[in-house]
Order: structure tokens, then sequence, then C-alpha cells
């Protein structure tokens, strides 16, 4: 016993030697007023800056620092006030007087009365070894004023030891790393790392998406044991992923000086803080040290209707392929997310009957509640006649910058009801699974809805014998990329339909590549190598494909070059062209590949000299610093001369992320007898077909037929004028990035980030029998805006930056055939014409008086127009071509 009380009385000496010895955190004498200049700014710009000078303004004050009361026990257990007199708002940076909102304004009249009268209310912080404690102000003042003061509160928070801890602050719980050296201690704060009640969401695709880059940094200098000065300045740059010029940035600075000292209040007596803090003022509470959400409140704006109003010309289908559909899309789905359901439903019933499919568009990408329950409200899917309307309702779905479990339960709702068109039955069903896709992708695949859809899905391909609704749920499952259906498209890779394996052996090749496993593969090359039965061509064509985007080895190349001379001779010259683009375009086959060709019996002559029509090449689009876009144009004809199917894609790369920008297949079959020619291997019993299909934006819409069936081909090629067909017409939410930044001076900054695409994508097949031709066409007609708009909105000032761009292009896929004689002519053309690309940047000010200052700026170009560059074998063939059309 004697031993334990020596030990404690060893252990009680030592730590007092130690807290004499060094404080954990800064200390206030008693009796002494610490008297202060604190200011704090925030400038907002773009990334690089500009000769105007930021956006942004700056408030400066006195501040007075007293201790309150102290633990006896504990020197650094500190209960300190603080006060702040003397306000002046300013702009941050050089205004003229024609540009200065706050000329010959001062504090109160900027603030207003009551909102001064807060600020300069004294308020009291806890301080523990360094750490805040508590923050003690009154529940009445503004959130917007208690959010300064938490600011001011937060920069006497500092540690005087080296380390990293985890510190609650205005900022949220962040993790924060502490360097002392001698007097001087540099706090950096981990902003990645804090967590706050304010939520925000983003585009889940990163090419899309927006980037941010953030720092805190505080450096603090010492004196006889307190704060002699604190200099804060924390950053934050935004920027779009596919174009970083397209950037705006934060910057946020406090600046806290020591001025003097003199002599202040005695210490207040108690026994612990609650009891001091009451004593001091019973309406003075705890209401945290993290800030508070701010309701922002919009004076004079319109209401929807209105703004409607105003945007209705805009979204009218003759201004489409104009960048002012999407603007007016943009800022017209701004206001809907924040009308009520009723005020939506009255624009719907008020839009024309022409503006109507675009309303739709903007109503369901803004993605609340509100507009999801005006959207199931407003239509009707037992009426097969409301077809238009539906369908963009349901795309709209598809392409959902951040969907919810609602919005999938409200399709799987429809799915179990009465639909009035079995199209629109297989559009639902085929944008579930886009939306399993974006939740899984969030850590949302174990959402009880998510399973629900998952088992429909999963189970749906074995649960029927109708041949279009196993294509619909294999769709589905396509969109969905769920590891669960693998096997399933393993299995009807190797179907007896061709539809089937072509859905199946496409979605494979979506798949990433470590899933693909040795049985997979086995599968896909029996197909190939038809091992067990005859395939389709285009079925063939889609299993060299998986082959070869999948770490083939090197006994599957060997076996595919093998291949090459024993095939039908239009595969032939396909696989002879896919293999040299993959060699000239260096995909991640072109390795072993050439390792393959240097055994002769694979590659040699007799090979590699077929002839055909057939092709497959590859190039770039565009390439930037920032993204890299490609393209691919693959075409499989039959013997007889006829397209097979025809295949075109748009990828874009940014920052080792891939999007599939835009895929549109067009296939035909049993079209021989047209001509009297013989149908090849496998071919023979098709039924006359053509269709096409388009992937848009990694989403699987659902395919469009031409015609089926041979009395419907007769009576389509009698009638049939050469006009496309539309695939996809309408507006996307291509980028949408929402998110408040809370800054650690107490300030916040909102950043709004949104890109609209307006769209129309259509497809036509014409055949001439008199001149034995034939002529198919991809048309691309879009528009893009894309917006950032970054404001910090106090109840007494407004600042804010709006870079912009927009561009409005067209891109055509032309190719036609003349198979009057074999070998028969086939002149592929891709053309890109002049457009208009712009940028914006737009500053603004202003205070509740009605006084605002906006500066502009802006730059345009025209890009010129070209003709993308095939194979030089396209070349030659477009000028005979061109020579006997003449």
């Amino acid at each position: 016993m004697f031993t334990l009380a020596v030990l404690l009385l060893c252990a009680a000496s030592s730590a007092s030697a130690s807290a004499k010895g060094g404080a954990a955190g800064p200390r206030l004498n008693n009796n002494q007023l610490y008297k202060f200049g604190y200011t704090t700014e925030v400038l907002l710009d773009r990334a690089r800056g500009s000769k105007e000078g930021s956006a942004g303004y700056r408030i400066s004050s006195d501040v007075n620092v007293n201790l309150v009361w102290r633990d006896p026990s504990s020197k650094d257990n500190q209960l300190i006030q603080l006060a702040i007199s003397n306000v002046r708002i300013d702009h941050a940076t050089h205004r003229s007087e024609k540009k200065n909102v706050l000329h010959g304004s001062t504090a109160e009249s900027v603030l207003g009365k009551t909102k001064l009268a807060a600020l300069t209310k004294p308020f009291l912080l806890h301080l523990k070894n360094g750490k805040a404690k508590a923050f003690y102000s009154y529940w009445a003042e503004p959130a917007t004023i208690k959010n300064l003061k938490r600011g001011l509160a937060s920069l006497l928070q500092v540690q005087l030891n080296t380390g990293k801890v985890v510190e609650n602050d205005v900022s949220g719980r962040c993790t924060v790393e502490y360097k002392a050296v001698k007097g001087q201690v540099t706090r950096t704060k981990i902003l990645e790392t804090c967590k706050t009640a304010e939520t925000g969401f983003t585009t889940h695709s990163q090419v899309l998406g927006v980037s941010r880059k953030s720092s805190s940094v505080t450096t603090f200098t010492l004196e006889d044991g307190f704060i002699h000065s604190a200099v804060a300045e924390e950053t934050h740059s935004l920027a779009v992923n596919a174009r970083r010029s397209a950037a705006a940035t934060v910057v946020s600075r406090q600046t806290f000086t020591f001025v003097g000292t003199e002599a202040g209040p005695l210490e207040a007596a108690g026994k612990d803080v609650a009891g001091v803090v009451k004593s001091i003022d019973a309406k003075l509470a705890a209401v945290g040290i993290v800030a508070e959400k701010v309701k922002s409140q919009c004076k004079g704006c319109p209401s929807l209707f209105e703004h409607w109003q105003t945007q209705q010309k805009q979204l009218e289908p003759a201004s489409l392929s104009k960048a002012t559909a999407p603007r007016s899309f943009l800022a017209l789905l701004q206001s809907i997310r924040k009308a009520s359901k009723g005020d939506i439903l009255t624009v719907l019933k008020s839009a024309s009957k022409t503006s109507l499919p675009q309303v739709v568009d903007a109503v369901t990408s803004s993605q609340t509640d509100a507009s999801l329950d005006a959207m199931l409200e407003f239509l009707n899917f037992t009426d097969a006649k409301g077809l238009v309307l539906q369908e963009r309702f349901l795309y709209a779905c598809g392409f959902a910058s951040h969907p919810n479990e609602r919005m999938l339960q409200v399709l799987l709702d429809i799915s179990k009801g009465k639909i009035g068109s079995r199209d629109i039955k297989e559009s639902v069903v085929i944008i579930m699974g886009a939306l399993v896709h974006k939740l899984c992708q969030k850590g949302g695949c174990n959402l009880p809805t998510v399973v629900q859809v998952k088992k429909l899905i999963l189970d749906g391909p074995g649960s029927t014998q109708v041949e279009s609704e196993i294509q619909m749920y294999l769709l589905a499952l396509k969109n969905s990329l769920l590891p669960e259906a693998i096997p399933i498209f393993t299995k009807y890779a190797e179907s007896e339909v061709g539809a089937y394996s072509t859905i199946a052996l496409t979605a494979l090749q979506r798949y990433n590549v470590n899933l693909m496993t040795d049985a997979v593969k086995q599968t896909v090359n029996r197909v190939y190598h038809q091992n067990r039965r005859v395939y389709e061509k285009n079925v063939r064509a889609a299993a060299a494909d998986v082959i070869l985007s999948s770490n083939p080895s090197y006994m599957e190349v060997k076996n595919l070059l093998l291949s090459i001379g024993n095939l039908p001779q239009e595969m032939n010259k396909y696989m002879l062209s896919k293999i040299q683009d993959i060699l000239r375009f260096q995909m991640p086959a072109s390795k072993v590949l050439r390792q393959a060709m240097k055994d002769t019996v694979s590659c040699n002559y007799d090979r590699f000299a077929k002839v055909g029509s057939s092709s497959a090449f590859s190039g770039f689009m565009a390439q930037s610093a920032d993204v890299t876009s490609t393209y691919s144009l693959d075409i499989l004809y039959s013997g007889s001369g006829i397209m097979r199917r025809s295949n075109m894609n748009i990828y874009g790369a940014s920052k080792g992320a891939m999007l599939h920008g835009l895929q549109v297949a067009i296939e035909a079959q049993g079209l021989e007898s047209l001509i009297a020619a013989t149908p090849d291997e496998g071919e023979g019993d098709l039924e006359s077909f053509a269709g096409m299909s388009a992937l848009l934006f990694d989403v699987q819409l659902r395919p469009v037929t031409f015609f089926k069936g041979y009395s419907d081909l007769m009576s389509k090629m009698f009638s049939m004028t050469g006009d496309p067909i539309n695939v996809v017409k309408g507006l996307i939410l291509l980028t949408d990035h929402s998110e408040v930044i809370q800054l650690q001076s107490g300030l916040k900054a909102s950043a709004e980030f949104q890109g609209g695409l307006a769209i129309d994508i259509s497809g036509g097949m014409e055949i001439s029998l008199w001149y034995r031709e034939s002529k198919t066409s991809v048309n691309n007609r879009g528009a893009l805006v894309l917006t950032g708009n970054v404001t910090v909105d106090l109840d007494f000032m407004r600042a804010g930056i709006e870079v912009s761009f927009e561009t409005e292009a067209s891109l055509d896929f032309i190719t036609t055939v003349q198979f009057s004689n074999y070998p028969f002519l086939v002149c592929m053309q891709m053309d890109k014409t002049t457009f208009p690309f712009s940028e914006y940047l737009t500053k603004y000010e202003s205070v509740p008086s009605g006084k605002s200052a906006v500066s502009h700026k802006s730059r345009k170009q025209l890009v010129p127009g070209s003709e993308f560059p095939l194979h030089q074998e396209n070349s030659n063939m477009c000028k005979k071509v061109f020579d006997s059309s003449w």
C-alpha cells in the first residue's frame, strides 16, 4: 500500500512538472485584455486568375479576447470570451467607383442593424489543451452570423507539438497535421477527410464529372504563451474533367494579428464551465463549433411558370440543334429543382405539343421527389398513344446523373402494372438495368429495390419463351453489368438464335477483362471457331471482338490467324482488317499479335492477301491534355454485297477513365433474295430483317426495327423515301455536380456544374434494285452547353463566378455500296462539319440595396470541318464509286 502511494505521488509530481514545463495549447493571463486585428476575405476567379481581379469581399474588424475562467487543476482548461467590434466591409480587390457596389456604404447599411448587433455581441469558447471543446453563442442569432463567429473561434484552436489529430471546427470533423518549430506552428487540414452535414452529388462518370483540389494551411506564431499572429489560406479549385480550362477557384483567407494588451476583467469564479457560462448570461448556449446549414432565400426570383414562359421558344424542336436549347434546358432544370409538384404540373400541362417532350426531359432530369411525383401523375402508361413522352421519361431516367432507390422503385412498379405499348414495356426493363448499374457503382447493390430488380432481370431470360422478352432481359443485363450475369451471357453466346448470341457477346465485351474467366473465353472461342454448330457471320465477328479485347493468349491469337483463309470471303477480309487495325492503333492485343505473326504458318502472303470490301478502322477524333476521343468503324458484308453489320463507336478517355459515348449498330439479314444471290453459310433460313441499335453514354437503348419479314420489307421498299428514322432525340443532362464548400472562415461557397446536350441521332437504309446500290446513313446532330457557377452568398452580400462553354456540331457516317459487279464497290464517309466553339467568363457582386456589378468576357472560334480518315483502300474505292455515279 505504501509503495502504491509513493508511485501515485511521483506520477502527480511528474504531471505537475510537465504542466509547468510546457503548455499543450495557448494560454491567456488573468486580468488582461488581448487586442487583435481580424480580417477574413473570400475571392472567386477562374483557375489562372484574370486581369480584372477576383470577385469577392473582405470583412475586417477589431477583436478583444480575455480569459473568463480557468480550471484550477489544469491551466490548459480555459473559457475565453471574444468580442468583435469596429466592423468594416469592402471588396477583396480594388474596384473603380463605378463597379464598387459598396461605395458609400457602412457595415450597418450592408448588414442591417440587427445582424451587426448580433455579430458584435460577445461569445465564448471553451479551450482544453488547445482544442475547442464547446462554442457558446445565441440560438436566436442568424446562422450566417454564428458561422462567422465559428470561423474566428476555430482560428484559435492550435496544439504546440508536432502530430496528426482529428479535430472539430467550423469545417466539420477533420484530420489535421501539426508541425511545430521554434515559436511557429503550421496546421495543415486534410480537407478530404472532413465530415459535415452538408451533402451534394456528382455525375457517376469520371470523364463527364468535375474534380476538386483543396488545401488549407494555417501558420501560427506564438509569444508569451499566446497567439501573436495566425494566417490561414484555404483554396478550392473545381474543374470539368473533359475541359479543365472550364474551372473556378475559391480562395479564403483569414488574418489574426496581435495589437496589444490592456487591463481586462478578472477571472470569474466557478467550479465548471457550464456554471460559469450560466452566470454570465443564461441565454448563452453550446451551439456547436461545426457550421450550420444556411437556407438561401431568393428575393424577387421568378416563379417556375414565369421562368418557363421565357424559355419555351428555345425548347421547340426547331431550336434543338442550337446551343440555346441546352442552355435553356439547364436554366429550367435549376428552377424545377426548387419547385413544388403543383408548380411542375402547371408547366407540363401548359406546354405546347411540340415542346412537351423537352419539358419531360428537363423535369425528369431534375431528379427531385416533386419532379418524379409530377411525372407519375402526368403520364399514363396504359395509353399506347403516349409512347413518345413515356420513352423520353424512361431515357431521362436511364441517363440520370445521381439516381436514387425511389426512381428504380417507380420503374419497377410501372413494369408490374398495365402498359399500353410493348415498346415501352421493353424500355422500362432495359432502363432498370442501367439504374441498377449506377446504384451499384455508388455502393447500393444491397438496397431492397436493387435486390428485387436484380432478381427480376437475372431470372428473366429463363422465365419466358418469347423471343422479344428474352432479348429485353438480356439488354437489361447488358446495361446492369452485374458480375452475376456473366454465366447467363456465356450460355446465350452459344444460342441458336443469332440475336441472343450477338447481345450476349457484345455484353461480355463491356465487362472488365479481369472477369473474363477461362470458361468464358473457351465458350467465346467455340463460337468463333464453330466447334459445336454453324453461326452467322456477325455472331462470329462479335466473338472475335471479345477474344481480341480480353487479353488473348498466344494460342488464341494464333488460332484466329490460322482461321483466316477458311472463313467466308468477306469474313476473311473483315478479320484481316481487324488485325491490321489493332496493330496500327497499338491496342492492348497488338503485342501478342506481333509475337504470333512471327510464325510464317499463321502469317503469310496467302492469308494476308485476301480480297473483299469488309473493313475495321479506328482513329482519333480529338486529342488534348484533358481528354482523348477515339472512333471506330467496323463494317461486315455478305458475299452478295449487301451490308450485314455496320458498327460505329465513339469513346472518351480522361485520366484513366473510359466512357463509351456512342455506339450505333445497323444490322441487316435475309436480303439476298432481292438480288437473286446465294446466302452465306449458316444464313440460308434467316428472316428478312434490318434494324438499328444505339448505346449512348454507357446506356443501351431499345433497338429500332426498320423492317421484319419479307412482306414488311417489300411494303417498306416501295414506300421508302430515304428519310432517316429517329433513334434517340432529346435533351440529356451529361454533367451534374452540386456541393456546398464549407470554408474555415465560416463562409460557404455553393458550386453548381451542369452540362446539357441536345441530341438527335437517326439512321436510314436505302436499297435501289434498279441501280443495284444500297446506302446506309447514321446522322448525329448535337449542341452542348456546360456551365459552372460558384457563389458565396451571405444575407448581406453576394459574389460569384460563372464559367461556361458551348458548341454545336454534326457528324455523319454514310456507307454507299454498288453491287452490280463483284468485287462490289464500297465507300465509307465520316464527315464532321465546321462548328462554333465559345467560352464565357462572368463575375458578379451584389448587395441587398439592389446595387450590382457584373463583368463579362468571352472567346469564340470556328473549328474547321473535316472528313475523318479511313484506310487507303476505302479512299480508292470512294473515287471509283463517285466516278461511276457520274
